[in-house]
């Protein structure tokens, strides 16, 4: 083995699911040199298929929020002050929970570092996302909380008119715990993190792993603002329009603006970048290519972890080394299915569902 292999081998050791390119990129030596090295690692039988060593072992971190989604939707037009008739969804929630369990039915080893009241909720999502093959033995269960709620109102169109959370479980999620579990957010091959941390904990986070993969949906503009500090440690970061501007403090308004703002994330150190920019598609850029992307119309039920899928679908476009459009392209297709439900996740998410909407 030459010592350029050994250098490309401790690499795949450290992130089984890192891209060729960033290989290059840490090395210093073109992407088809990656290529090469890699098919003579493969035919000496030190790599072993996709995924490259270890794939079985490979494993996603979401650090965030688990919670009980109530949904209440009328039967005719939502009249504000006053009942409305209709019906009642309770389902699991929690945006870091709907993102792993979104991967884990797309068959992705989960690991959840998150909190939950030891109360009915809190053993009812313990028990189901287990079922499911979500590994929760790193999440703590407390006596003296109440696992997190979220409850929405929908209207007639299925779109939330307004909602009420509950999250205050979520600040036991610290700095402490996040220090405990040093070696478990090192060894993962994507860390994903929910904004509904606290700021510290997340500014502590972008500053002591900003070499691991982290991939952040920035949910609100409220929640954005927690990242403005450590905004370039972040690998993968999906931010809207709006979340865009105030973060990079450019006005956007027009798609000269728009462009010049996906460059301000890539400028920060930011490798990947999605505005979703609602019907209008998505523009996406990696500091060497920019495209947008547009959507197709669907028929939506609920647009309740929309959102939640769509960053789930990012994770698995790359750790499958999927492009970015065909990254953009996979978690539309999730984003789609999952609205066309009035459940938080869709129950038929799969890869092969996925792969024939799209």
């Amino acid at each position: 083995m030459t010592n350029r292999e050994r250098e490309l081998l401790a690499l795949l050791k450290a992130n089984p699911m890192i891209s060729q390119k960033e290989i290059a990129e840490k090395l210093g030596i073109q992407r088809s040199s990656v290529a090469v090295h890699i098919m003579n690692l493969t035919q000496k039988g030190v790599i072993k298929g996709k995924g490259y060593i270890l794939s079985e072992d490979a494993y996603v971190l979401v650090i965030g929020g688990a919670a009980m989604d109530i949904s209440g939707f009328p039967k005719k037009a939502l009249r504000l002050e006053d009942s409305n008739p209709g019906s009642m969804k309770t389902s699991m929630g929690g945006v870091g929970r709907n993102i792993g369990e979104n991967l884990a039915r797309l068959g992705v080893n989960v690991k959840m570092l998150t909190a939950l009241g030891d109360d009915v909720y809190g053993h009812k999502i313990l028990d189901a996302c287990e079922e499911i093959g979500m590994d929760f033995s790193n999440a703590i269960m407390l006596k003296d909380e109440n696992t997190a709620t979220y409850m929405a109102i929908m209207d007639e169109h299925g779109d939330m008119k307004v909602a009420i959370s509950n999250m205050g479980i979520i600040e036991r999620i610290d700095i402490d715990l996040i220090r405990k579990n040093e070696k478990l957010i090192r060894n993962a091959a994507v860390v994903v993190v929910d904004t509904n941390l606290d700021q510290k904990v997340i500014e502590y986070i972008g500053s002591e792993f900003k070499d691991c993969p982290l991939f952040v949906d920035t949910v609100s503009t409220a929640k954005a603002e927690k990242l403005r500090r450590v905004i370039g440690a972040f690998h993968t970061i999906k931010p809207n329009k709006l979340e865009a501007s105030l973060l990079s403090g450019i006005d956007i308004q027009t798609e000269e603006q728009l462009q010049q703002a996906n460059q301000w994330f890539i400028d920060q150190g930011v490798k990947q970048v999605f505005v979703s920019l609602g019907k209008e598609g998505v523009l996406f850029a990696d500091g060497l290519t920019t495209e947008k992307k547009m959507i197709k119309p669907v028929e939506m039920v609920s647009a309740t972890g929309a959102g939640d899928a769509f960053m789930a679908g990012l994770v698995y476009g790359y750790l499958n080394q999927m492009s970015m459009a065909e990254t953009v392209d996979f978690a539309q297709a999730m984003s789609a299915l999952t609205v066309s439900s009035e459940m938080t996740i869709h129950p038929e998410m799969s890869e092969s569902v996925i792969r024939n909407m799209m």
